[in-house]
């Protein structure tokens, strides 16, 4: 249940979605081996250090002979993540990727042959204008031949940050100019809560400001982090990290308030707190909410009035509650028989809670899980009978642990960035016939599974395209994407599979075409510190030049324009320092209109290389929904009511039988002691302290988790007696859909009955393109359930998984998956 980071759904635009799609036009005209030819910056000096930036926050490299010798974290940032040393290490790393590659078989029989062997490294060198050439050909041919429905670029992953080598807006760019793809719609992170939550309180919310760490350390009295461990998470952010969020974390330990953790595991945030850690079954989240909220009512602790005035259709929930609509009260005695929690705590912490400015700050784990919608629906109903929300230090916030939310705004302007042309897929001619132009982000594999197939999604139907052909960049989806093995079978229907990125990842390994990019150390451009600070501007400044063949993705894309004869309309005649000097001036004319000093853009990049900005102290003091509050009719949250909608007649309509019209227990498919459960241990799989999802994991930052050379296995100590397992043994982690090997650590911080297993370990099959293959690095998601939340949200269950694990007795096979492939070296 320990949060995860990771683009948003309806058409209220999200933090991370605004920060990543404002609007700019033009890019860098620029294809050969000098990326700069006109208009370009000067070259980069051999010696010397460089200010830039990166997800996990602003550094100084020290660059000696054209080589980065070590980075030093920048002096305003309150506290560096140890990640850093990784991000050295993936410009040079055994897995960096130095030419272009074309898979074998693919270069000499063409699209669509032998593609059981995808992922055996068999790749062939090619020159950059044969691959290019390889690439234009293959979209044309299936444009021509199937239509823009054929071709899916919604490629998604944690791309690099910079406002013009935004590689994902990039591709965008140049399919729409190419005549249309098959888009995305939500993140991995997300999805279900943030499709249920503006129906519930008119906004995302996940991405959106909280109520600010100075407010919650001086007014709350209890802080509850339910499925959140920030001190973790909040090492990364979608722009450049600023780490402000540990200085809430800090100072709220330093303050001595109470602090409970509800997860499974005693993350490094119970640790750090000294909080109280209660451990329920994953997955039922749900039903303890409901424990905790019929304690509220039986002992009359709800705030009526509250409920009364700010919210609509807890009339309709309360039978529910009750046990009136199914004979079923959610006693605390009825949940604790679910979670595992005794039902005279959950009645104890509803007291608490009524008691207490109790602040829920939780994680976005609970709902990546079957049913996801209702974790975060369940829990704003809860908070709505508090009767806080509103109140300084007090209600609930969905953000606390991802990129530093709840660090105070600065008064700043806002950088637009590279636009993907502005081109209304949606409204091409070829989608009444063809199929969506947008699918759930994580049905990907379905659609390629059942090509015609009709979908549901948040009130609405369509038809699955038939995809022909995948381009990816960005990302890594033979990382994140649930169920590897129905994944592998998915992508062998694929005619062309084309990824560009830095390092030989496992979507790399599958691919047909592999293109090599610069990192972002490689290139400059621009961007924001802080996602929710956003308290700086930072020059993003090229520290070395492009290693082996790389180039920036902006260049590749425009070399496919100028082969298509769509130069002029991606390129703009914009050199990369012009573009940069554009959204740099942007943000300089809003300065100017807000009277907020700022120098011109010369003395700005040429000098100290970052603008910083005031924090008000009305920032200081904000309070999420705090104007709703005070006056719910001036300010109407986005709902039809206008109002919290614990009872939500939209969805009502849409009468699905797995998203109910209130907040619901629902039976997961799978889960801990459930009724139908085959294996007896949960595996969770929250996130890695040593890397970002998958990145990193092929640099020497595996080097301080990694145990016995695979990824960890965390199990309870009576659970590992039981198998006769300790620790630095390799295990076999197994269920029907797949098996890992991963190297055990028996502690007494997790919970037993659940292993834990963090994802974006890279997938490394014993025998590639053969589903059901032993992996022996251990990528969780051979093992956890590729389907939707619902018909609803569609969003990944990356959480719901059952399994087992055993001592493995025979001769564990070396991983081998951190090295280039051999003909690619």
């Amino acid at each position: 249940m320990s949060d995860s980071t990771l683009t948003p759904v309806s058409s209220q635009l999200s933090r991370r979605h605004f920060l990543e799609a404002t609007s700019a036009a033009g890019a860098m005209g620029m294809v050969g081996t000098s990326l700069l030819s006109f208009g370009a910056a000067a070259a980069v000096p051999p010696s010397g250090s460089v200010l830039t930036g990166s997800h996990w926050g602003a550094f100084r490299a020290k660059v000696e002979g054209g080589r980065v010798v070590g980075f030093t974290p920048w002096e305003k940032d309150p506290f560096p993540s140890p990640q850093l040393k990784g991000v050295i290490d993936s410009i040079y790393s055994a897995s960096r990727i130095k030419y272009p590659m074309v898979r074998r078989s693919y270069l000499e029989k063409g699209p669509g042959t032998d593609n059981a062997n995808r992922g055996n490294g068999d790749f062939v060198r090619v020159s950059w204008d044969q691959a290019l050439d390889l690439v234009v050909k293959e979209l044309t041919r299936v444009e021509k031949t199937y239509g823009p429905a054929a071709t899916f670029a919604g490629s998604y992953g944690w791309k690099s940050p910079g406002k013009l080598h935004n590689c994902r807006t990039l591709l965008s760019r140049m399919m729409n100019l190419k005549g249309g793809f098959v888009n995305h719609t939500g993140d991995y992170s997300t999805s279900a809560a943030q499709v249920i939550m503006p129906h519930v309180v008119g906004s995302l919310e996940v991405y959106e400001q909280q109520t600010v760490w100075p407010v919650v350390v001086e007014k709350s009295e209890l802080v509850v982090f339910w499925g959140a461990n920030p001190m973790l998470t909040n090492q990364i952010a979608w722009t450049i990290a600023d780490h402000d969020g540990y200085a809430g974390l800090k100072a709220l330990k330093d303050s001595g308030k109470k602090v409970i953790c509800i997860d499974p595991e005693k993350t490094e945030t119970c640790s750090y707190l000294k909080a109280e850690w209660l451990a329920p079954k994953p997955q039922t989240d749900v039903a303890m909410m409901l424990g905790i909220a019929h304690t509220l009512v039986a002992e009359k602790l709800h705030d009526t009035k509250f409920l009364s005035t700010y919210t609509t259709g807890f009339d309709k929930f309360l039978p529910y509650l009750m046990g009136e609509t199914d004979k079923t009260p959610k006693t605390a005695e009825w949940a604790s028989a679910i979670c595992g929690i005794p039902a005279a705590t959950l009645k104890e912490l509803a007291r608490r809670f009524a008691k207490n400015r109790t602040m829920l700050a939780s994680g976005w784990s609970i709902q990546r899980q079957h049913h996801g919608e209702q974790a975060h629906w369940m829990l704003v109903t809860l908070a709505s009978m508090l009767g806080q929300i509103g109140l300084p230090g007090g209600g609930f916030g969905l953000s606390y642990h991802y990129a530093n939310g709840g660090a105070p705004s600065a008064d700043s302007p806002v950088m637009p960035g590279i636009t993907d042309g502005g081109k209304a897929v949606a409204g091409a001619a070829w989608l009444s016939t063809a199929g969506a132009a947008s699918i759930p982000v994580a049905r990907v594999v379905d659609m390629l599974l059942n090509p015609g197939k009709p979908f549901d999604f948040n009130g609405k139907r369509a038809n699955y395209p038939d995809v022909k052909m995948a381009y990816w960049v960005g990302g890594n989806p033979f990382g994140h994407h649930q169920d590897r093995n129905r994944m592998v079978k998915a992508f062998q229907k694929l005619d062309t599979f084309i990824v560009q990125d830095f390092q030989w990842t496992a979507s790399a390994r599958h691919a047909d075409i592999v293109l090599p990019v610069t990192t972002a150390y490689e290139r400059n451009d621009i961007e924001h510190v802080g996602d929710y600070s956003m308290r700086a501007i930072m020059a993003m400044k090229k520290v070395i030049e492009p290693m082996f063949e790389a180039r920036n993705d902006y260049d590749i894309f425009a070399a496919i324009a100028k082969r298509l004869g769509k130069e002029k309309e991606f390129t703009e005649g914009k050199s990369e320092m012009e573009w940069i000097r554009s959204f740099y001036d942007a943000a300089l004319s809003q300065a100017k209109t807000k009277k907020i000093d700022m120098p011109a853009f010369d003395t700005f990049w040429n000098g100290a290389g970052v603008v910083e900005f005031p924090i008000s102290a009305a920032a200081k003091a904000f309070v999420r929904h705090g104007k709703f509050r005070e006056d719910p009719l001036l300010n109407p949250l986005g709902t039809p009511s206008g109002k919290i909608e614990i009872y939500s007649k939209n969805i009502e309509k849409m009468a699905y039988d797995d998203c109910p019209a209130h907040p619901t227990w629902m039976e997961p498919v799978e889960r801990l002691g459930g009724p139908k459960t085959k294996y007896p241990l949960h595996i969770a799989s929250s996130h890695s302290k040593g890397r970002l999802h998958s990145q990193l994991c092929g640099t020497v930052m595996r080097d301080t988790y990694a145990i016995a050379g695979r990824e960890p296995c965390f199990i309870n100590t009576a659970d590992a007696k039981a198998r006769g397992i300790k620790t630095g043994d390799v295990v076999r982690v197994f269920n029907d859909r797949g098996q890992i090997l991963a190297g055990a650590n028996v502690t007494e911080a997790i919970r037993p009955g659940v292993i834990r297993v963090s994802e974006g370990g890279w997938y490394d099959p014993v025998e590639p393109g053969k589903p059901g293959s032993l992996d022996r690095y251990g990528d969780v998601n051979v093992l956890t359930v590729d389907m939707g939340s619902s018909k609803l949200a569609q969003g990944n269950c990356g959480h719901t998984a059952v399994g087992n694990v055993e001592k493995y007795t025979g001769a564990a096979p070396k991983p081998g998956v951190f090295v280039a492939p051999k003909a690619a070296a």
